[in-house]
């Protein structure tokens, strides 16, 4: 499903190129669950990012089933992480003024599910991490691990294809962190190719395999 094919993501600081990807090449198979390690600044965000599509590569390429999505036009790719990827972003990107439900149903709604829908499978979301109570609730009135739970809940709701996380139980508790990488894991039931980005071994056990990135390159 996922083929990564020496792919540079390179950044400029001043004059400075800074190589955040360097020749980094590996696949992942549909229902695989993947482990990404490696210490802060190693590449592993930006590696999410380029295979969720919100950012492109340097050089060479990742394809999705085979396709370059950095050859269709942007409304295709759009509506490709819309339907068809979940994101957990390590910083929630939550939108304030909108409501717990509200920011759950945000994928639904740029993927034309009707409003009613919409409603009915954000609370039902919400309900699965344990925030049914919360669910009129602004990301200002909810504690850290609370809005990561909305993130989680934002993820899913789609039943995406791909889930990228970047490290989702960072600010939770041991037993909601335990709940929601079993949600998070359990979707390669469905046929949903998971990769975590995790400094947690359990969680890194847990998946299929891993791969450990040290200064942008592939670690042996």
């Amino acid at each position: 499903m996922i083929e990564v094919q020496h792919a540079v993501k390179t950044f400029h600081r001043g004059s400075q190129e800074v190589r955040a990807l360097d020749n980094v090449s590996f696949t992942v198979e549909r229902a695989e669950t993947l482990a990404i390690q490696g210490p802060s600044g190693s590449g592993k965000t930006t590696l999410l990012t380029l295979i969720g599509t919100l950012d492109e590569p340097t050089s060479s390429s990742v394809r999705l089933d085979g396709t370059d999505p950095w050859t269709l036009s942007d409304r295709k790719r759009s509506r490709i992480r819309a339907e068809e990827i979940g994101f957990v972003f390590q910083s929630y990107n939550l939108i304030p003024q909108l409501s717990a439900w509200k920011n759950v149903a945000l994928p639904l709604r740029y993927a034309g599910v009707a409003r009613r829908e919409r409603k009915r499978r954000a609370i039902r979301a919400l309900e699965d991490v344990g925030l049914g109570d919360r669910m009129q609730h602004l990301p200002s009135q909810l504690s850290g691990g609370e809005e990561q739970c909305v993130a989680v809940a934002r993820a899913m709701v789609v039943s995406p294809s791909l889930l990228l996380a970047d490290k989702p139980t960072g600010d939770l508790d041991t037993e909601t962190g335990d709940r929601v990488i079993g949600m998070i894991l359990a979707l390669r039931e469905r046929g949903a190719s998971v990769l975590v980005v995790t400094h947690n071994e359990a969680i890194a056990a847990l998946c299929r395999r891993s791969i450990r990135l040290l200064d942008g390159r592939l670690a042996p």
